[in-house]
């Protein structure tokens, strides 16, 4: 591993604490969202000034379902939202978007919006992956499945069938708001990438956090299991 890239291709969140942010300012829980979608936008059009290739964020995960429904539609509404208006800014930016999931489950005119934002962007050189409907154990399931279906299950056939499968390692996972836990995140993906947890809560995590959790990365030794 002595040729591994000193700095993170690629970065993962879990951003968490938008309800806290709101609840601590007796704001409703939509304005928490809100808040978490702005520094979303400002994370990404700071992504220029970072050697981050891969930017993935967990979004929305199979779990969300069992939120209040009120919830689950502001957070919808906030997709389809951020989609319509950020759209031609990752073009402009040289971003492609990736979705991860089972997002195609969703509704139909989210999908038909993904597609064709997915469509858009395709020529980006920038990945930012959202991960939307999406749990990493159903993940790993599909992708082993997939694996039993050609006859080899192995570590490399069930990576290949990955959500994640053409992107780069992953390097470092980072949670905001104070939680340690990987809530189904990315559970294969993360055997080796390095971890974070801030207590900063969501809505509150700059591109500056963001650069300084890369410098924390620099930092830091890989051994990959070797000493």
């Amino acid at each position: 591993m002595g040729d591994t890239p000193k700095h993170a291709r690629h970065v993962a969140i879990i951003m968490d604490g938008n309800g806290r942010w709101a609840k601590r300012r007796a704001l409703p829980r939509a304005v928490g969202h809100q808040r978490g979608v702005e520094a979303v936008r400002n994370l990404v059009r700071g992504l220029g000034d970072t050697q981050i290739e891969c930017l993935t964020l967990y979004a929305f995960s199979s779990e969300n379902w069992k939120r209040d429904e009120e919830e689950v539609d502001d957070l919808m509404n906030l997709m389809r939202k951020f989609i319509k208006s950020d759209l031609p800014e990752f073009v402009a930016n040289d971003v492609r978007l990736k979705i991860i999931g089972d997002w195609q489950s969703l509704a139909p005119d989210i999908v038909a919006m993904l597609e064709d934002a997915l469509e858009q962007t395709s020529k980006g050189s920038r990945i930012l992956a959202v991960a939307l409907n999406y749990g990493s154990q159903q993940e790993i399931a599909r992708a082993a499945a997939k694996a039993a279906a050609i006859g080899e299950v192995t570590e490399k056939t069930i990576a290949a069938h990955l959500d994640t499968n053409d992107l780069p390692p992953l390097d470092l996972l980072i949670r905001t708001s104070g939680e340690v836990r990987l809530s189904n995140f990315l559970l294969w993906q993360s055997a080796y990438a390095e971890m974070l947890f801030v207590d900063t809560l969501w809505p509150d995590f700059t591109p500056e956090m963001l650069k300084q959790a890369l410098a924390n990365f620099d930092g830091r030794e890989r051994r990959f299991g070797g000493r």
